[in-house]
């Protein structure tokens, strides 16, 4: 697939399930019980790929649950992102690096869209951490994007995103996968600000441990925790016992 595709499935979403078919011994888009699945896997379990919008996956995901299906959606995070600027006739203009770096608890975002699925024992959670590069194209003037989600216009349109390198990658199946998110630090009884300092401690972004909140809601949702008392609009909660 060429950098400057225009199709709507990114570089990044087709090589990723190259990857995933290959390692799996699976096939690519298969129609099956009124779905196309991007992976069928000669068990029969499904393997979906999905770089955003979780939730839009959830009818999806229950569906082939409740047809006595596994699968298994794989959520990359990406940890480096280049960005290369061309011009209309596709000269690079320009190669930097993003400063803004994911880690594994930029999931939890997307996570909230999908909490009811997540601790099904058909169910698994694969996510890899990615390099990768954003192709954007220069235009004349300021532009809203593709998607009408920019609150400013830009001077450029992304084109593409094509995969690097997969790092590494890590696996939830079950309540320990994601309570070991949780820092070992936590008292007992915790609220938001204990992880939301446990997290600054551990040098995450502002952006993440300002969200401990959602974090925590995502945790009491799946039952994972519970709420043990309020003082002063604080919830407190500790680990559920099982």
């Amino acid at each position: 697939m060429s950098d400057f595709s225009t199709l709507k499935e990114s570089s990044l979403h087709s090589t990723l399930k190259k990857i995933y078919a290959y390692q799996n011994n699976g096939q690519t888009e298969v129609e099956l019980n009124n779905h196309i699945y991007d992976i069928v896997t000669k068990e029969n379990e499904i393997i979906e790929i999905q770089n955003q919008n979780l939730n839009h996956l959830l009818p999806k995901i229950k569906d082939t649950i409740e047809k006595g299906m596994k699968i298994k959606v794989v959520h990359p995070v990406i940890v480096t992102k280049h960005i290369e600027l061309y011009d209309k006739d596709k000269n690079l203009i320009k190669r930097t690096k993003s400063p803004v770096k994911g880690c594994i608890y930029s999931i939890f975002k997307e996570l909230k869209g999908i909490y009811p699925v997540l601790l099904e024992k058909s169910f698994t959670l694969e996510v890899p951490f990615i390099t990768i590069t954003e192709i954007r194209i220069q235009e004349d003037l300021p532009v809203q994007s593709e998607n009408k989600l920019r609150r400013f216009k830009r001077n450029w349109n992304k084109q593409n995103k094509k995969l690097n390198e997969i790092l590494e990658s890590r696996t939830f199946k079950c309540g320990e996968d994601y309570l070991s998110l949780l820092p070992s630090e936590l008292p007992q009884e915790f609220y938001s600000k204990d992880l939301e300092k446990e997290l600054k401690e551990a040098k995450m972004p502002a952006r993440i441990y300002k969200n401990a909140n959602l974090i925590l809601w995502v945790f009491h949702k799946m039952k994972l925790i519970e709420l043990t008392k309020t003082e002063k609009r604080r919830k407190y909660y500790k680990i559920k016992q099982t």
